[in-house]
């Protein structure tokens, strides 16, 4: 359904600053996915969004979507933006506030260049994009009696009233609360399948993004260094930046020293020490480490024989900093002897307090050397 070939579009910058934009992005969307771009502010993520709307002109590369090209540098193809038969969703809604609700999702039929609808087709074609997102009954209220998550609902139904082939968000959730937030998450999604419809989403929040995503691609400085379904992105990042943004993580630097048993090889930290990681082929010898808060256990220290087991992937520390969010507690553990602080994320039933000694453990599988950045 969206096909993106070397998609640019760079901003000038001066001399020794990053420009902005998209650069060479590659995606080829099966219909009816949803697809995130993510990554920080400035990233290149809204430009890529612009750029398939028809907002932006890009520099060169090729925009294809339902098999037709909407946008061909090198065969001199550029359709405007009001014949693409694409919906979008601002992150302001920009809902018209001296507009009824009708007359908000209806704007864009009134408006079409491509045809002219009667009466009854806008009244049949706004009543039935009002149901889909709940709001049959509010029609005829004024936009400016509306709450946050209504208005982002009527802004949906604009978007999709017309049927559109794609549709396009750009961190439409983002002025809501975070109660509401979540809710519309599963409501954006439940529409997205229910109406069958491919969408482009940007964010920088990765867990919208985790939660709502067949296929994520993450963006950094105007390249998507990574491009897969969400469970690969969090357990298999390609590097130290993807590791680190999606998520929490813990990051050790060091250097592969040598073969290991299986898949899993031996990494000398800088800080001193040694641990056993899982390393993807190609990976090395100077890697990143990356371990998920809660990959890691604690015992108690006092109570433990600690390292000196034997294991793997064992380290003495004490507790520096505890967090309780209710079913879970985010704790800081110092390592003796080094200054790195690890984050643990370990359940409430067995709290431990400030300063206590306590020893982490992971598995070498949960310890994942990625290419530095």
């Amino acid at each position: 359904m969206l096909t993106l070939q070397n998609l640019t579009k760079v901003y000038p910058a001066r001399p020794g600053e990053f420009a902005g934009g998209i650069r060479e992005a590659n995606i080829d969307l099966a219909s009816g996915t949803f697809f995130t771009l993510l990554g920080p502010s400035g990233c290149g993520k809204t430009t890529t969004l612009r750029c398939i709307a028809g907002l932006e002109t890009p520099d060169s590369g090729r925009i294809i979507v339902g098999g037709t090209p909407l946008y061909d540098r090198e065969a001199g193809i550029d359709i405007p933006l009001h014949r693409r038969n694409i919906g979008m969703v601002f992150q302001s809604y920009a809902i018209w506030p001296h507009m009824t609700v009708f007359d908000n999702v209806a704007f864009p039929l009134r408006v079409s260049k491509e045809r002219r609808y009667s009466g009854a087709e806008i009244k049949a074609a706004v009543g039935e994009a009002l149901e889909i997102v709940g709001l049959a009954s509010y029609a005829r209220r004024s936009a400016t009696q509306l709450s946050g998550g209504q208005q982002q609902r009527v802004a949906l139904a604009r978007a999709v009233v017309h049927r559109p082939k794609l549709l396009l968000l750009d961190e439409p959730l983002s002025n809501l609360d975070a109660a509401l937030r979540e809710e519309m998450r599963l409501e954006l999604k439940r529409l997205q399948r229910e109406l069958g419809i491919t969408a482009v989403y940007v964010t920088h929040d990765q867990s919208e993004a985790l939660a709502m995503s067949d296929v994520i691609a993450v963006i950094a400085k105007g390249r998507m260094v990574q491009v897969g379904a969400p469970r690969d992105i969090y357990f298999s990042p390609v590097n130290e930046f993807v590791a680190g943004f999606v998520g929490h993580t813990n990051i050790l630097r060091g250097r592969v020293s040598g073969e290991g048993a299986g898949p899993c090889r031996p990494v000398s930290l800088e800080g001193g020490g040694e641990i056993r990681c899982r390393a993807l082929n190609g990976v090395g010898p100077d890697v990143a480490v990356s371990i998920r808060p809660e990959d890691i256990t604690l015992q108690d220290g006092a109570a433990s024989t600690g390292a000196g087991d034997g294991a793997h992937n064992v380290l003495n520390g004490k507790v520096t900093a505890a967090s309780f969010l209710g079913n879970v507690v985010h704790y800081e553990i110092q390592p003796t002897g080094s200054s790195q602080v690890f984050r643990v994320e370990a359940a409430p039933a067995t709290p431990f307090d400030l300063g206590s000694p306590v020893v982490m453990r992971f598995p070498p599988e949960a310890a994942l050397a990625v290419a530095r950045t």
